[in-house]
């Protein structure tokens, strides 16, 4: 329960409550996304971890006209722009101020790439604390928007030719004090629980790929060019892989997951990420070497040779990978799973049958 630093339009104080759901009978409801992430923490708990969590929110802002959302851009700013070519840096504030205001420790805020695209970062935290404070971030950023005559999205790429909004996640296990993916003696001074980690990633990267890029919009960012991952690998160096190591070490060692987008639940993007993560420390799963080059560059026949595998290039792939993966699908639960798979088949079938513009333009004079 927390309240939030404004008034709604009669001038009554507002709150949030963000709870668990339980059945009339007191046992837990099945499809209470909040209670899968507490499963995963608890296995993470059962091996003496605690995964801690940084994430990397973008949204962008849009104006509107007569209260309806547009695609145009507030402004005309780029990366780490300020005013007056980044409008937005007053909302920013604002934002900022809001979320101090109700706990938050926020590390970061700037304009991103794209035209109206904005990143505020927070302090990690650990996993159920930072899922919900993802949950009460995305509702602050939107008021404040409405606030000033504009709309806040976190749809992952709502304009062609430019970058997407990603949801990066800065991952870390610790037990106590101690980060347990820095070891100072070992190749990188990361640990081996830090690479079987890695490597439980990237094994099951397809599989929960449908929860943390969920929309059809998704994979719309997920192209190379714009800065998004499409490969499966990681590096110490570079960012083109799915997975990069920052180069912070010591205590503030964790591995950058660059393929979530903001539009995911976060409860379950965390769950399913510990648990495949975890699942590489209980099997020992080597991730092999880092790929330091620019993956982006390289030939079909270099990534064949590094055994770089694809992300799913569609909603319909990445739920046929979900399917498959058996951890993936017992960690959501079987009803979070029989009820997302469909929701999401749906989606995609209801997509499908509809004829874009671009179909139009390319095929209508042509045939």
């Amino acid at each position: 329960f927390q309240v939030f630093p404004w008034s709604n339009n009669s001038g009554e104080t507002v709150a949030r409550l963000i709870c668990d759901v339980y059945n009339p009978d007191g046992t837990p409801f099945a499809g209470c996304p909040r209670m899968t992430l507490k499963r995963a923490i608890e296995h993470a708990d059962s091996h003496g971890f605690v995964m801690n969590v940084g994430p990397e929110p973008e949204f962008f802002l849009f104006q509107t006209r007569n209260g309806i959302a547009t695609t145009e851009t507030h402004d005309a700013g780029g990366y780490f722009d300020l005013t007056p070519v980044d409008l937005g840096e007053d909302v920013r504030r604002q934002i900022v101020l809001a979320l101090e205001a109700m706990g938050f420790h926020v590390e970061a805020a700037h304009h991103e790439v794209a035209t109206g695209q904005h990143e505020i970062d927070f302090r990690y935290d650990d996993a159920l604390t930072t899922a919900d404070k993802i949950s009460t971030f995305r509702l602050v950023v939107k008021h404040i928007a409405m606030q000033n005559g504009l709309h806040a999205t976190f749809m992952p790429k709502p304009l062609f030719g430019i970058n997407g909004s990603g949801m990066h996640t800065h991952q870390s296990l610790f037990s106590g004090e101690k980060n347990v993916f820095y070891d100072p003696k070992k190749p990188w001074e990361l640990s081996k629980t830090c690479l079987h980690y890695i490597g439980g990633l990237l094994t099951h990267a397809k599989g929960f790929c449908a929860i943390t890029n969920p929309l059809i919009n998704s994979y719309k960012r997920l192209v190379p060019g714009y800065e998004a991952p499409t490969n499966i690998a990681w590096s110490e160096k570079n960012r083109s892989p799915l997975i990069r190591v920052p180069a912070a070490r010591k205590l503030a060692t964790r591995v950058e997951l660059r393929m979530p987008d903001p539009s995911c639940n976060p409860y379950l993007a965390l769950a399913t990420t510990l648990r495949a993560g975890l699942d590489g420390v209980e099997r020992k799963m080597d991730p092999g070497p880092p790929v330091n080059k620019n993956i982006y560059t390289m030939s079909h026949r270099e990534r064949r040779h590094h055994k770089i595998n694809e992300l799913p290039g569609n909603l319909n792939e990445a739920v046929d990978c979900l399917e498959k993966d058996a951890l993936m699908k017992a960690t959501l639960g079987e009803h979070i799973c029989e009820y997302f798979l469909k929701a999401k088949r749906d989606e995609w079938f209801d997509y499908i049958k509809q004829v874009s513009p671009w179909e139009v333009d390319r095929y209508l004079t042509l045939y």
